[in-house]
């Protein structure tokens, strides 16, 4: 039989009661804020950008779109995923029809070969970085950009292909 309530909130309190959990989280908040307003500064020409959502302890990320994403109601998300602690590339729809429709067009595609049913919150999601060294963020930053640059203009590649 799993923990009730009372028992898991006792577990949180304890945790909370250290301290740690905030001060990372904190940290892990302000770090997406900070890569946020890097990608606005160098791919402002290229791309527009959303606000950075916090998430609920599952994932903080932060939408971006082109002119050819906007049209085709789709946006890419940089997303710091808490629980595998890792940064992926999503690409989201802009409503569940939307979603659907791109599930099919690109669930065959190397992106989707490992999953059966569509993810629970974009069509595609691609891992960025898996193993984020949080102690050198200006090299961090380095890695995400490139990988962002490389699978996002593979995915768009495909989708101006199939289209």
């Amino acid at each position: 039989m799993g923990k009730n309530l009372n028992e898991r909130v006792a577990i949180y309190k304890k945790l909370l009661g250290q301290g740690d959990i905030q001060i990372a989280y904190e940290a892990l908040r302000k770090y997406v804020l900070t890569l946020k307003a890097y990608f606005s500064k160098e791919l402002s020409g290229k791309y527009s950008f959303g606000n950075v959502s916090p998430g609920y302890m599952d994932y903080t990320y932060f939408p971006f779109f082109d002119n050819y994403l906007r049209n085709k109601k789709l946006r890419f998300g940089v997303v710091l995923n808490h629980r595998d602690m890792r940064f992926e590339l999503w690409l989201m729809g802009q409503n569940a029809e939307t979603q659907a429709a791109y599930w099919e067009l690109l669930k065959g595609t190397k992106w989707n070969s490992d999953r059966m049913t569509m993810p629970q919150y974009s069509v595609l999601e691609a891992i960025i970085v898996s193993d984020p060294d949080f102690d050198d963020l200006d090299s961090l930053t380095a890695e995400i950009e490139l990988n962002i640059i490389r699978v996002v203009t593979e995915i768009l590649d495909y989708l101006q292909s199939v289209d």
